[in-house]
């Protein structure tokens, strides 16, 4: 059976070898239709565009990829071609959380925010949304929640966020049409409506939050400041957001080596369940150094300044450090 393989996709290649000896391992943004013509499957990430233009006429089966979002992939016509395709819903929620939980003591200790007197609205309750409503008890915050499709007791709608949040995170899907659709779920009109100058988290995808209308509010003051993952246009972004946001980083909330290795588990089973294959090992992310001494402050765990303070440095390396980015663990154990 041969697979390509994104070669970005970390701690994978060992387990691989225990499927098959034919795995090709490329730039997810690279791959062509000839790369893939005599496939049988492909593991890919966010940067593979997976749709009739890249796989008709090939002999792949099956598509996989390690992410939480699959806009990637053009869904219904993988659906007409019969060609199975599966998401990892959940894999990085631990590790977005996380992301999330630093940025809010950042946020707490450079604007002198106390949490039991802040209110932080989380709009979108899923897998990711549910570990940030989490993390925000934890912390002490006052919890404001918004997912119309879920639609639970105690939810609130997303005008009540607008008039009453002073910190607002994003954690939602990407998508374009239906009652819910959330391409630029936050633009001009939203950001008009704000009634508390918050900061705005996006975390999410990168059009939930309409990258224009976000500068423009901050530019007027009705957004006090913004922590920025996700990006409109990546790896092109704009860098006069960049520039004016307190934390921008390159796409790398999800990106522990415990997300990353949740991710590779997650796909293998499912190729391995399409094919009838008995699965591999699981996929277990690498240990910290041994020196590392914790002090039980979780920014010493992670701290998204360093990777905002080299992508503003950088921002043409936007790739690079998705790429190549440095091992990062959810606990110390």
């Amino acid at each position: 059976m041969r697979i390509v393989i994104d070669d970005k996709i970390p701690y994978i290649r060992e387990a691989v070898r225990r499927l098959t000896d034919d795995a090709v391992y490329m730039d997810g943004a690279s791959i062509t239709a000839e790369d893939v013509r005599r496939a049988d499957a492909m593991i890919v990430r966010t940067r593979t565009r997976c749709d009739e233009r890249l796989l008709a006429g090939s002999s792949v089966r099956f598509v996989a990829t390690a992410t939480i979002g699959f806009d990637h992939l053009d869904t219904q016509w993988l659906d007409r071609a019969g060609i199975g395709w599966a998401n990892c819903p959940g894999c990085n929620a631990g590790s977005v959380a996380q992301y999330v939980r630093s940025s809010l003591l950042l946020l707490c200790r450079h604007y002198g925010l106390v949490p039991q007197e802040t209110t932080l609205g989380v709009v979108g309750c899923g897998h990711v949304g549910s570990r940030v409503v989490r993390v925000g008890e934890e912390l002490g915050f006052r919890l404001l929640v918004c997912d119309p499709p879920v639609g639970a007791e105690g939810y609130v709608q997303l005008a009540e966020i607008e008039r009453r949040a002073d910190i607002i995170s994003f954690h939602v899907p990407l998508t374009n049409a239906g009652p819910y659709a959330t391409r630029h779920l936050a633009d001009d009109a939203f950001f008009n409506r704000l009634s508390r100058r918050p900061f705005i988290i996006n975390s999410s995808r990168g059009a939930v939050v309409d990258n224009a209308a976000l500068l423009s509010a901050l530019r007027s003051g009705r957004v006090r400041q913004a922590v920025v993952d996700t990006w409109e246009g990546e790896p092109a972004i704009n860098t006069e957001l960049l520039d004016a946001v307190f934390i921008g980083t390159p796409h790398i909330a999800g990106y522990s080596a415990d997300g990353k290795a949740n991710a590779d588990n997650m796909a293998l089973a499912a190729i391995c369940r399409h094919f009838g294959l008995t699965p591999p090992p699981p996929v277990v992310p690498p240990s910290l150094p041994a020196d590392f001494v914790y002090t039980g402050d979780p920014l010493q765990l992670y701290d998204p300044m360093e990777d905002s303070r080299r992508l503003k440095a950088s921002p043409e390396r936007f790739e690079w450090f998705r790429g190549n980015y440095p091992l990062r663990r959810e606990h110390y154990s």
